[in-house]
């Protein structure tokens, strides 16, 4: 159970991913979540800096998709801003929305990386559906009252994968 709660990496934030290593790695997809991932739960617009990092992956060769729980109208508001297509009230961590999204991109899982701020959604999803998984600390401590009861069992989760090594802690 530990290893599908398991992230490839577990990074900052979006913008310290490394684009030439996934490449090198022969990814060239990325599924990304949208809130408290790229920006805080439901901040309705990419700043500068997230769109120059759209633009970044894109001029890299990159197909990118957003994968959300959220609403349509709510996810549709940002993806449209950045011309990014979408798959909402996604349901993850079924693989449904995953294997979608790649059908939608014409992407294989051995290409594919899913980036996410939630190890029970997310990580869980992706791994489930053989993607290379990225953990990110959430953005903003503003969420979903769902999502607060569920980062009590997350927090429980981490010290575990740290203390395991499998994180940095």
């Amino acid at each position: 159970m530990l290893n599908s709660l398991t992230p490839n990496l577990y990074l900052d934030t979006v913008y310290d991913l490394e684009i030439e290593k996934l490449k090198k790695n022969g990814i060239n997809t990325i599924i990304t979540d949208l809130d408290n991932t790229l920006v805080g739960w439901n901040d309705p617009r990419p700043d500068a800096k997230l769109v120059r990092w759209f633009e970044n992956l894109q001029e890299a060769g990159f197909k990118i998709a957003i994968v959300s729980n959220n609403s349509e109208n709510r996810v549709a508001e940002f993806a449209t801003q950045v011309d990014i297509p979408f798959i909402s009230k996604a349901n993850k961590p079924r693989r449904s929305p995953f294997k979608r999204a790649m059908e939608l991109l014409q992407s294989t899982k051995a290409e594919t990386a899913v980036i996410g701020d939630q190890i029970f959604t997310d990580v869980l999803g992706g791994n489930r559906t053989g993607l290379f998984t990225v953990l990110v600390i959430p953005i903003n401590p503003k969420e979903f009252i769902g999502t607060k009861i569920v980062r009590q069992c997350e927090k429980i989760v981490l010290r575990h994968l740290a203390k395991k090594g499998r994180i940095p802690s």
